[in-house]
């Protein structure tokens, strides 16, 4: 394994130069976010970045994420061209030695949050999520209602997608996944590139949208639709385990098994209610992921992939990108760090 941490470029808050200073930090996971989706990555942009990421003394090792666009979640005609650039921006990182794609598939939100600056009892805060406010959450208008999307779709926008994904259950959007694979993981696997999808988060359906990523059954599935050593998965412990059904030590044991663990994820949540939950303190014994287990079984199957700390809360009087605070994710990283040392001299 090999620490890694999340940077959003020239204007994160958060400088390379402190993130160098964490100890055993050794990798940047890092992406363009001024590329519009769809459009093909400049390789000389990605090469900039990577640059910047040298100068510190760090690897860029992982890109999180190249977003696939609607219109191949949807089937749409318009996704043969739309992959022949996503296939070239695979090809970029390949070129420049970024060996690891973490990507998602899932309809219209990425990541979805009720709160996202919950107040925790020591006086931090998280990010949070409840179904039943989501439910409250009127969508006529566009995004502005949803936390951390505000500027994302406007309502015309918006109304069009989710009518477009009424047409699309979960078996279509399985077809519409493996349309995808097919054309880019041979790529990916000439490129050098292992690809890795992150599971859905939360793992379960929103707004009436199918999400098929959401258990280590859909992982099988997953590496089963294209037999390629570049077909592979995130493992991230926090969106898998806001689901208590998800046994995430078995599941590490299961794909990293296979060859097909690329990229570990590591947070922890505390599941308050039915599909509820706040993110927590990284060690096990703040919320319900079994870390210390979790990783033994990563230890056990010998994977040597990158890893990140995932969300944080705020501490500390910290103000930033929700989520992505310096302070906790370095105590995480520390934490993780630690653990692994023990689990591995054990």
């Amino acid at each position: 394994m090999h620490m890694t941490f999340r940077w959003f470029g020239p204007d994160d808050p958060i400088p390379l130069a402190n993130i160098r200073q964490i100890p055993g930090v050794t990798g940047i996971v890092s992406a363009l976010y001024d590329v519009a989706i769809g459009d093909e990555w400049p390789k000389s942009k990605l090469e900039r970045l990577g640059e910047m990421i040298d100068r510190h003394g760090m690897r860029f090792s992982v890109v999180e994420s190249i977003a696939v666009h609607e219109d191949i979640k949807l089937g749409r005609p318009t996704r043969d061209r739309l992959l022949d650039q996503y296939c070239a921006s695979v090809h970029a990182m390949g070129e420049l030695g970024i060996p690891v794609l973490c990507y998602n598939f899932m309809p219209i939100f990425d990541w979805t949050r009720t709160d996202l600056a919950e107040v925790q009892p020591d006086g931090s805060t998280a990010l949070s999520y409840d179904d039943r406010a989501l439910s409250r959450i009127d969508l006529s208008h566009g995004t502005g209602d949803l936390p951390g999307w505000s500027a994302a779709y406007d309502a015309t926008t918006l109304q069009a997608l989710l009518a477009a994904y009424k047409e699309i259950d979960a078996e279509r959007l399985w077809e519409n996944l493996a349309y995808f694979l097919e054309r880019v993981v041979p790529e990916a696997e000439r490129a050098g590139v292992r690809m890795a999808i992150h599971p859905d988060d939360p793992p379960w359906s929103i707004f009436g949208l199918p999400r098929i990523i959401t258990s280590g059954a859909a992982f099988e599935r997953l590496i089963d639709l294209v037999d390629s050593p570049s077909n592979g998965v995130t493992f991230c412990t926090g969106s898998l385990g806001a689901d208590p059904n998800n046994d995430l030590p078995t599941i590490a044991r299961t794909i990293g098994g296979r060859g097909r663990l690329h990229f570990a994820h590591c947070r922890n949540v505390a599941i308050t209610g039915e599909r509820r939950f706040h993110e927590a303190p990284h060690p096990s014994r703040f919320g319900d992921v079994p870390m210390r287990d979790v990783l033994a079984a990563l230890v056990d199957v010998g994977f040597t992939g990158p890893m990140r700390p995932d969300h944080g809360r705020m501490i500390w009087g910290e103000h930033g990108r929700a989520g992505y605070g310096l302070h906790d994710r370095a105590l995480g990283a520390m934490y993780l760090q630690g653990l692994w040392e023990g689990l591995e001299r054990a």
